[in-house]
């Protein structure tokens, strides 16, 4: 009897401990739909069904919890402008495939044909490119140019919340102690969305207006070649992001997770959740690395926390409110976070280049690096009439090309 009470206070804990984990993965969670026009309710319902994939395929051996990786935002923020919703949708769909590609090809080739694929030299400068790209639009919304701002705003107000906001972020992230230290972009939002209130830049009419239980709206894909192509190319920096947090879980819990359940079912479990996002509309749905904090910080192993975490992300998506109030905050706030995100995601290609000590006087190495960043940032684009090859699809076939083509010291 004393132990079956244990068991069920254990299981209320565990059932906390997954609410938490859900909190401390909420910030970036919403962030990328918001971001980017996909809806928010629905993000939270693929990020709880992809992460129940995820331990289905990993056989519940892996304490993780999924949901989108930054370096998504600007290619969806392209591909939803290029091609709208329905077909980045397709094209994400694809991408999920790709990961589950590069888990047949682990399987059958070791998990070092990741790095043979894509060494350092590649994924740098197209790591690099996702996040300096589109800069100028997170610039933009820093400055009060979104949707959505009162036209009776002064500029200079718009600029004072998103740089508050903005420094909200650095200071969390860099003296905060603790779970808060979790927490940054959490932080900065609220800093920032505080101060909107008092300025008059939030509307809180959609929030009443809106039911409090409603259906996630969910958006079926449609598959346009161009979104595709544009959007393959984009897992090769989550597929690098996977295999770091991977190992970063497994130093933490004291597993070597590469081995039992192995990578490629890991991989493998990202892409199904990863397509299965892209079938509803939701954001696609990796490994993710603040969870993976909150796991060192609090010492607690158990995958079924996880679980817990996914079930309560999906009651959440069925509550129409959280979607309308999240939809509240205004653009300026978002803006000054996504000026610190692109450049993180940039300064992530420039620590690869680094960590691996790839040498830029080596002309080989400087050609490829050289070529991608401009092509890149500077928007080169072939046109082929019906197709335009551009972006991150270009800059991503042309560092594998070079890699293969130009010759080795």
């Amino acid at each position: 009897m004393t132990n079956q009470v244990e068991n069920n206070k254990h299981s209320w804990l565990d059932i906390l401990t997954g609410a938490q984990m859900l909190f401390v993965a909420f910030g970036a969670l919403v962030l990328v739909p918001l971001l980017t026009g996909l809806n928010p309710n629905v993000a939270l319902f693929t990020a709880g069904l992809g992460t129940i994939l995820f331990q289905i395929t990993t056989r519940g051996k892996v304490p993780v919890f999924l949901a989108s990786s930054f370096a998504f935002i600007a290619p969806i923020s392209y591909g939803v402008a290029q091609w709208g919703i329905p077909a980045t949708l397709g094209g994400l769909m694809v991408a999920g495939f790709v990961f589950m590609l590069f888990g047949f090809l682990v399987k059958i080739n070791g998990a070092n044909v990741i790095n043979r694929i894509l060494p350092p030299v590649v994924t740098g400068p197209i790591i690099m490119v996702i996040g300096l790209s589109l800069a100028p639009v997170a610039i933009g919304m820093a400055m009060g140019t979104g949707e959505g701002i009162p036209a009776n705003i002064p500029k200079y107000q718009l600029i004072l919340v998103s740089m508050i906001s903005l420094l909200t972020t650095l200071i969390v992230a860099i003296w905060a102690k603790g779970f808060l230290k979790l927490l940054p972009i959490i932080s900065g939002i609220v800093v920032g969305y505080v101060l909107s209130c008092f300025l008059g830049l939030v509307n809180f009419q959609p929030v009443y207006d809106a039911p409090w239980f409603a259906l996630p709206n969910f958006t079926f894909p449609e598959f346009k070649w161009q979104a595709v192509l544009y959007m393959i190319p984009i897992v090769i920096a989550p597929t690098i992001e996977h295999v770091g947090d991977i190992m970063a879980i497994g130093s933490v819990t004291g597993k070597d997770y590469t081995k039992e359940p192995g990578l490629q079912r890991t991989l493998f479990g990202d892409g199904l959740a990863t397509s299965a996002a892209g079938l509803l509309g939701g954001p696609p749905c990796i490994t993710y690395a603040e969870v993976i904090g909150a796991v060192t910080l609090t010492r607690n192993f158990k995958t079924r926390v996880m679980t817990w975490a996914a079930i309560w992300a999906i009651v959440m998506s069925f509550i129409g409110k959280v979607g309308a109030f999240l939809a509240s905050i205004p653009s300026v706030v978002m803006g000054g976070i996504m000026v610190l995100l692109f450049g993180s995601i940039a300064s992530v290609g420039i620590n690869i280049l680094v960590k691996h000590k790839v040498d830029l006087s080596v002309s080989r190495n400087m050609c490829i690096t050289a070529l991608v960043l401009v092509f890149g940032i500077g928007g080169m684009v072939f046109d082929f009439g019906s197709y335009a090859l551009e972006g991150i699809s270009l800059c991503g076939i042309l560092a594998i090309v070079l890699n293969l083509i130009l010759p080795r010291a």
